[in-house]
């Protein structure tokens, strides 16, 4: 067994890890010394004396996909009798009922649609920004941005500029799983790969936006792919310095076409993530996955490398449909941070601090949307993991 200590102490003394280093703390075992070191580099990298969040929801605008994804439980194919579109005055009715719980932004994102061509996407972008000019949109995935060049017979620098200009202000990392083609050809068909996927980050970046980058793991890849995806989003940073932050979670198997491999649990989602923070020396911010990992181990990640703890989602569709469901209010991922002993406050997608008075306007209004919710004996918005 390789000893750690000596590539632990490089990375909390602020030198870069080698892939090699990588893999050899993929291998190990010592979950405790991986979680301190890299709990080290986050009070190094973020002495604050705050812990951040965002309010936002994850609107799907539509479950038509052309691509197939083994991994995944929420697409429907072109002909299925089951595909939706979301209604245009419906999508802005969710937009409103965010922005009146403290909400700045929306992450949006859907399946590659088969008929619709750009001009589409600028009018949602446009509705939006019309309707709601203070909200960020977050949206549109590399594989959902890469599928408008092939539909449209276009360069992704037009995609972009087009969209740009229709008022999309930021990119989700979403579709990354792992930026290997091994991994990505042995479970995905019909989806960007990924050269192209990190090129969609690139050209976004040269623009001057920013963007976060993910990684989907625990299904077919192995350790050493992990750490391959980590060092090709370590690189295009250092060429462009686009990604704001990276959030990792593990595969959610229950009714896709993968069901039958064991679902990876917290020791292993803890591991990664701390090394994610000890690799990704040039990523600023590591976010926890408490929507895939229920609210004790989404405020423990804050130990393990992380400095955020993410999205209050009012709304997530894609990991609920693989039979993962964590809600939490406002009040609980507030108290989860000031447990450990930092003070909650609410950021935006540029991970800048908003106005006090307004966090607690958020914090009140998502009080009584609460209350409401709980009076009209709806299910209840609570359901934590044991």
């Amino acid at each position: 067994m390789t000893d750690i200590t000596p590539i632990l102490d490089k990375a909390v003394a602020g030198k870069r890890l080698t892939p090699d280093d990588g893999i050899a703390l993929m291998k190990s075992s010592n979950l405790s010394a991986i979680g301190k070191a890299a709990n080290a580099v986050t009070q190094r990298l973020h002495p604050e004396p705050y812990r951040t969040y965002n309010i936002d929801r994850n609107i799907n605008y539509t479950n038509i996909c052309t691509a197939v994804c083994d991994f995944c439980a929420f697409y429907r194919g072109p002909k299925s009798d089951e595909g939706w579109v979301l209604e245009r005055e419906e999508l802005l009715q969710k937009i409103e009922e965010t922005v009146a719980l403290g909400g700045d932004q929306i992450l949006m994102q859907g399946g590659l649609h088969h008929e619709y061509k750009l001009d589409w996407y600028e009018q949602l972008c446009r509705d939006i920004k019309e309707r709601f000019p203070q909200v960020n949109i977050h949206g549109f995935s590399p594989p959902e941005l890469y599928h408008f060049t092939k539909m449209n017979g276009i360069t992704i620098e037009e995609v972009l500029t087009r969209l740009k200009a229709a008022g999309l202000g930021s990119i989700p990392g979403g579709g990354a799983e792992i930026l290997v083609d091994r991994v990505r050809d042995g479970m995905t068909r019909g989806k960007v790969d990924t050269e192209n996927w990190l090129n969609v980050m690139r050209v976004w970046h040269q623009m001057g936006g920013h963007s976060s980058a993910t990684m989907m793991y625990g299904h077919i890849e192995t350790l050493e792919e992990r750490i391959e995806h980590m060092e090709r989003v370590r690189q295009l940073q250092d060429e462009t310095n686009g990604f704001t932050a990276f959030i990792s979670w593990t595969f959610q198997p229950d009714n896709t076409p993968l069901s039958d491999i064991q679902p990876l649990g917290s020791y292993e989602y803890l591991k990664v993530q701390a090394i994610s923070r000890l690799y990704l020396d040039n990523v600023p911010n590591i976010q926890s996955s408490w929507v895939t990992q229920g609210l004790k181990i989404g405020q423990l990640a804050l130990l393990y490398g992380a400095n955020d703890m993410g999205s209050l989602m009012i709304e997530e569709n894609v990991v609920a449909e693989a039979g993962t469901v964590h809600y939490l209010t406002l009040d609980q991922i507030r108290d989860s941070i000031s447990e450990l002993g930092f003070t909650p406050r609410q950021r935006n997608v540029h991970y800048e601090l908003l106005d006090e008075t307004h966090e607690q306007q958020a914090v009140e209004a998502n009080r009584e949307w609460m209350k409401r919710k709980l009076e009209e004996q709806q299910t209840p918005l609570v359901q934590l993991s044991t």
